[in-house]
């Protein structure tokens, strides 16, 4: 933890990772039960493509770091970071939207209701959901997995010392 978090926690998922090593080792062995026989033609390209993808997702998506600062609540899964000024959430909340309705784990981007969201979960672990005063680009909420939904909504929740402005 940086001199300058409040608050950070990693989050991972055995049932995930699973998951993904599956997806990954299923078109592998199918591509390479066809190639002897097939040779390498468009069918075995599209499976070596879905294992290549699922392979990138394994790597990825291991491991979702949430780091709190004074000023920002930042989201990182692998390659991707998603930043949120504390004085752009509007609020924080227990996210109850089915893991069927989100499609899964990794990152997604759906629109819910009349907003649009952006979410960071695994197929495990509770959620919680910040509301924006400002949406950035088309998003509006983000959605996150966490172990400590109660901790973490506490700190980040506006009105809360970390979320006040400092000067």
């Amino acid at each position: 933890m940086d001199q300058e978090d409040l608050y950070q926690e990693r989050v991972s998922s055995a049932r995930t990772e699973a998951l993904f090593v599956a997806l990954t080792l299923i078109p592998l062995a199918v591509f390479a039960w066809r190639v002897p026989s097939a040779g390498i033609d468009g069918w075995s390209v599209f499976l070596l493509a879905v294992a290549a993808m699922f392979l990138f997702y394994s790597l990825n998506y291991r491991t979702l770091v949430i780091r709190v600062s004074a000023d920002v609540l930042r989201l990182r899964f692998g390659l991707f970071e998603w930043t949120i000024p504390l004085q752009n959430i509007e609020a924080c909340s227990p996210d109850t939207v089915s893991l069927w309705r989100i499609g899964g784990a990794g990152i997604h981007f759906t629109p819910l209701g009349r907003r649009y969201r952006a979410m960071f979960n695994f197929l495990e672990h509770p959620r919680l959901v910040v509301s924006l005063k400002v949406k950035k680009g088309p998003v509006r909420d983000i959605a996150f997995s966490t172990r400590k939904p109660a901790e973490l909504m506490t700190l980040i929740q506006p009105g809360s010392s970390a979320s006040r402005p400092h000067g």
